[in-house]
């Protein structure tokens, strides 16, 4: 029973569930200070919603990939991203059915949620949901047959419309949550470069089209950079709609994406990778924090 539940928490990656919660609040806070007002059970809803979301799509992810992920050769981005080290599926401790099965669960409590919103609220985020996660499965597929990198630049659209889902519970599609997005997606490309570094052996023996695969490690570095630039520069325009405490937020979380890329220059390697990237982590939680409280306060 223990092993199983460890499993689970490996599937669902147990440890980062009180991440999506800030985020897709981030998204909401914005809402209620463009729009007024405030609800507490909104907000409760909101974080319940993000949360079993985003465990969602790493069960998709998993369930997709469960027979390439059988090829691995190393496992050091498993070690980080699973609380206890090991892939599920591959392992057999999970089978994929039970995962199918979980993930649909997921689903069926998130649209059961989100049906409680007002319209249109509620038509935004279920299409926002069915987007996501067809685009994830897309990713998933389409990165095994490339030559340029449609997968990586599509498939993570799901990560930028994931606060915007949260704002769209109560709000309407405006210039805020387009800058929302436009900072945001930078910043997943960023991200999804610097786990292709490190992931890079596995790629290979998994016949994965991912950047470090196409560009190879010198070129996702350049991928990383040229990225988290734009998501800087984008960020100086999303200040504009917000409130004084968010400065200090971003610029923190901008010397530590600013530092990590020196460091990456200096080292260009996936084990360089695997040392920044809790700093990539921490500027996104960061971000969210300090748009909450940019709310409260």
């Amino acid at each position: 029973m223990i092993e199983t539940l460890k499993a689970y928490f490996d599937l669902i990656r147990a440890h980062f569930l009180p991440v999506w919660p800030l985020i897709s609040c981030s998204g909401l806070m914005l809402a209620f200070a463009n729009y007024g007002g405030f609800s507490w059970e909104l907000t409760l809803k909101v974080a319940l919603m993000g949360m079993l979301g985003f465990g969602a799509g790493f069960i998709l992810n998993d369930y997709v990939d469960r027979n390439r992920d059988r090829l691995d050769v190393e496992n050091a981005l498993t070690r980080y991203w699973r609380p206890f080290k090991e892939r599920p599926i591959p392992s057999g401790k999970i089978s994929s059915k039970n995962a199918l099965l979980l993930f649909i669960l997921f689903i069926t409590v998130i649209s059961a949620l989100i049906f409680t919103l007002p319209y249109p609220n509620s038509l935004y985020v279920f299409a926002i949901m069915l987007y996501s996660y067809g685009i994830e499965a897309f990713y998933q597929v389409k990165k095994r047959n490339q030559s340029y990198p449609i997968a990586q630049l599509s498939g993570r659209t799901d990560f930028t419309l994931f606060p915007a889902a949260g704002y769209l519970c109560y709000g309407q599609p405006d210039i805020t949550m387009l800058l929302y997005m436009v900072f945001l997606y930078p910043w997943t490309m960023a991200h999804l470069g610097l786990n292709d570094l490190i992931d890079l052996k596995n790629d290979r023996a998994r016949d994965m089209k991912s950047i470090t695969v196409l560009y190879g490690e010198k070129g996702t570095v350049y991928w990383i950079t040229g990225f988290t630039i734009l998501h800087l520069f984008a960020g100086v325009f999303f200040m504009r709609e917000l409130g004084n405490i968010v400065p200090y937020g971003f610029l923190a979380g901008f010397v530590l994406l600013s530092g990590s890329n020196l460091y990456l220059w200096k080292e260009k390697s996936p084990a360089a990778g695997l040392k920044v990237l809790p700093f990539f982590h921490m500027s996104l939680v960061i971000y969210a924090i300090s748009i909450i409280l940019d709310f409260i306060y």
